[in-house]
C-alpha cells in the first residue's frame, strides 16, 4: 500500500541518516555522551570544552553543546590529526543545572585523560546526577 511504502521510504531516510552521522563519528576520534542518573535520560544543551595540554598549561581547542541524545559524536576539531598526549573535556553542568533551577553540587566536571594511540577512537561517557558522577572509557 502507500502508507506502508510511505513509511519505508522514512526508515529508509532515518537509516541513512543514522548511518552517515555514524560514519562521520567513526572519523573523528573522540565523542561524549552525558546521561541523567535520576531520570535516565539524555543530557541535551550541555556545553563540553576540549583541552590540550601543553606544557603546564591548558589550550582549548573546542567546544561544543550535547545534541538531544545527549551526545557530541565529534568533539575533536574536524581539520586537525589527532596527537598523543594529555587533554581534558570540562563538562559544563552547573548552566544546565541552573536552566532547571535545580541544585548542583558540581559546576563543571574535568575528566583528563591520556591519547597514547592516535588510531583508535575515545569516547567519554559521564553518567550524572546533581551531586554525583561518573566516567569510564567506553567505545
Amino acid at each position: 500500500s502507500s502508507t506502508s511504502r510511505g513509511l519505508g521510504d522514512v526508515y529508509k531516510r532515518q537509516g541513512l541518516a543514522c548511518i552517515s552521522a555514524l560514519s562521520f563519528a567513526a572519523s573523528n576520534p573522540l565523542s561524549v555522551h552525558i546521561l541523567d542518573l535520576q531520570t535516565g535520560q539524555p543530557m541535551p544543551g550541555v556545553t563540553v570544552t576540549l583541552e590540550q595540554k601543553k606544557g603546564s598549561d591548558w589550550k582549548q581547542i573546542n567546544s561544543d553543546a550535547t545534541n538531544e541524545q545527549g551526545r557530541i559524536v565529534a568533539l575533536y576539531p574536524a581539520n586537525q590529526a589527532l596527537s598523543a598526549g594529555i587533554y581534558r573535556v570540562i563538562f559544563k553542568t552547573g548552566k544546565h543545572y541552573a536552566q532547571l533551577n535545580q541544585k548542583t553540587f558540581f559546576v563543571e566536571i574535568p575528566v583528563e585523560f591520556n591519547i597514547d594511540k592516535v588510531d583508535e577512537h575515545y569516547h567519554i561517557p559521564l553518567l550524572l546526577s546533581p551531586y554525583g558522577y561518573s566516567t569510564y572509557r567506553g567505545n
